[in-house]
């Protein structure tokens, strides 16, 4: 299989290695074990019967980062069914202290500091350089059967995904 990223993913400018084949739209998501900010575990069926955004970043320490979860956060309560997962490498710690301290409530916050298997999997995880194990800017909408029905791996992981592509594919 050809890796349509290869090259393709820059970090302001620098291309960017990751590890893990690209998803594509019409397969089967790859189940996750993740871990909430309440320290508990979470798996894709965790909220099997519900259409799940998922948004891989970086770090919520970063500008961007924290604008896209915030701005799904205030897109989602106009979604009935649908579940935004935001994941990144950051300790569940201090996810829990973010979201807190942004007013961040509707969204889920899931760390995969645990081991590199989430990003390898979901084709996000960054090898090398200066983010070395953390994760590209990727969201994927998941239908509520587990299909893919939106794979968007942002060109340049500095920029945001397009919002309205992702929302358009969760309704």
């Amino acid at each position: 299989m050809t890796d349509i990223r290869k090259g393709a993913v820059t970090l302001k400018g620098n291309p960017v290695d990751l590890a893990g084949a690209a998803l594509a739209v019409g397969g089967a998501a790859p189940d996750f074990s993740l871990q909430g900010n309440g320290l508990e575990e979470v798996s894709l069926a965790t909220s099997a019967g519900k259409t799940r955004i998922i948004a891989t970043i970086p770090s919520l320490d970063t500008s961007v980062c924290a604008l896209e979860t915030k701005k799904f956060n205030d897109q989602v309560a106009s979604l009935p069914n649908v579940e935004v997962l935001v994941v990144s490498m950051d300790l569940p710690f201090g996810q829990k202290r973010w979201c807190g301290s942004e007013g961040v409530d509707k969204v889920k916050t899931l760390s995969a500091h645990r081991c590199t298997k989430f990003g390898e999997d979901y084709g996000v995880l960054i090898k090398g350089g200066p983010l070395d194990r953390c994760l590209c800017r990727a969201v994927f909408v998941v239908d509520a059967s587990g299909k893919i029905k939106y794979a968007e791996y942002c060109s340049e992981i500095a920029e945001h995904p397009n919002y309205d592509a992702v929302i358009a594919a969760a309704k």
